[in-house]
């Protein structure tokens, strides 16, 4: 019915411009000096029924299109990717149907002509300052076509921008909306994914490699880690089964640094996975290798009959 309604209100516009454009001259319904005012007002009136009926055709044709692309599937890459490039590429052309429609009615009167033509004659400085002054707006509006024509980001990619992981919920002309993590939504400029870099998760596929490190003492069987890491992985729906690793990066003199590596389908998934690794991890640790966590230990040195107490933070071994 809301479809219907949109498209009979510039069909009546239509109709009442070509009433007062013809009918009413040809008719002689009123005084011939009113003509010409009849005339513009049917003028202006089909303008306005046909940029509106432009746009209804759009808003429709939008969602007949747009309902053949199902975003809400794991492999959307391309529904996304057609998405964002039609969300641009709709306020342009709205724009420039807004844009046109009021030239076309300016130019209707003779003084907005003449101002127009006495305007462009003395541009010169004015266009100028003008081109200053517009300078970061235009440098907007064609970083928003760039990403139209790029696709560094599209709908419901998932960035780190500014520190914040979120979702690219929304890509206009001149902004980027981010739906953050904690429902927050962060604005940025479509110029600020060409001057800073950020990190785009999603960028050819949905898939992603999940860390968890762990710090622990020397003591600790690294072998026993892999089976229970392998054991935690096959029993949660979580993992996708690709990347299972678990390895020794680093060794210092507090202790060793442990880094397991997993994979998931998504995002959110990863995350999820990454908590419940790192749960489970340490309460293996500490039920059946308590002596390997970290601590810092004071060795007590025998010299001269005395103890003498020496802090010193190292996990090698106890000196008594």
């Amino acid at each position: 019915m809301k479809r219907i309604i949109k498209f009979i209100i510039p069909f009546c516009l239509l109709l009442l411009a070509v009433f007062l454009k013809i009918f009413v001259e040809k008719r002689e319904l009123v005084d011939p000096d009113w003509f010409d005012t009849f005339d513009k007002i049917g003028s202006i009136l089909l303008i306005i029924s046909i940029a509106w009926a432009s746009i209804a055709v759009l808003r429709a044709s939008k969602k007949v299109v747009l309902s053949k692309f199902d975003t809400s599937k794991e492999d959307n890459l391309r529904q996304r990717k057609f998405l964002t490039q039609f969300n641009i590429m709709e306020s342009i052309i709205y724009f420039m149907i807004v844009l046109i429609s009021i030239g076309a009615s300016l130019m209707l009167f003779d003084g907005v002509r003449q101002l127009g033509i006495s305007l462009f004659a003395s541009a010169g400085v004015a266009g100028i300052i003008i081109g200053f002054a517009a300078q970061k707006l235009i440098a907007t509006v064609l970083a928003g076509l760039q990403i139209a024509i790029t696709q560094p980001i599209r709908i419901d990619d998932v960035v780190i921008i500014e520190n914040e992981w979120g979702r690219i919920e929304e890509i206009t002309l001149t902004y980027v909306v981010v739906k953050i993590w904690d429902q927050r939504r962060l604005v940025v400029p479509s110029t600020y994914f060409f001057e800073k870099p950020f990190q785009n998760w999603t960028r050819s596929s949905s898939d992603i490699l999940g860390t968890v490190f762990l710090y622990t003492d020397y003591h600790v069987s690294f072998d026993a880690l892999r089976e229970e890491l392998t054991r935690l992985l096959n029993s949660t729906s979580l993992w996708d089964k690709k990347v299972n690793v678990l390895q020794v990066t680093d060794a210092k003199e507090f202790g060793v640094e442990i880094r397991a590596l997993m994979s998931a389908k998504d995002s959110p998934t990863a995350w999820d996975l990454r908590v419940f690794i790192r749960e489970k991890m340490i309460e293996f640790i500490q039920k059946n290798y308590p002596d390997s966590l970290p601590r810092t230990r004071v060795v007590f040195e025998k010299g001269d009959g005395k103890d003498n107490p020496v802090n010193e933070q190292q996990n090698l071994k106890t000196s008594e």
